[in-house]
């Protein structure tokens, strides 16, 4: 998405990112940034909170209409209150989960193998 907003704007076309991934968006350099301090899929907010996804939302519009130049970042006002300690455990594998996390990813890969042999009948 950051290649494609700078190729947007270039072509005169202002753009907004709201994202998780401060580091990567920050180094492909995106013009107007809302960072979401946030599990990766999950830069407007937490799931069906319609509130808080709102003023993400309000706040990049913002960010759209009043950023003074350019690689302009801003921090939502927000924390993942279900579970603080989310980054302790993100993409964390150990000796108690590692059958665990294989059986789940062999399980989704049989079930994707199966849907393209279905799309494709």
């Amino acid at each position: 998405m950051s290649l494609v907003a700078n190729y947007l704007e270039a072509n005169g076309i202002p753009t907004v990112i709201i994202g998780s991934a401060l580091d990567i968006v920050e180094h492909c350099g995106v013009p107007r940034f809302v960072f979401s301090d946030f599990p990766l899929g999950n830069p407007c907010g937490h799931p069906r909170d319609r509130g808080m996804q709102a003023e993400i939302v309000a706040l990049a519009l913002r960010q759209l209409e009043l950023a003074e130049g350019p690689r302009t970042t801003v921090r939502a006002p927000f924390e993942w209150t279900d579970d603080p300690d989310w980054r302790a455990r993100y993409n964390l594998i150990t000796s108690e989960n590692r059958a665990r996390l294989r059986a789940t990813g062999d399980a989704r890969r049989t079930q994707r193998g199966q849907t393209k042999v279905e799309a494709a009948e």
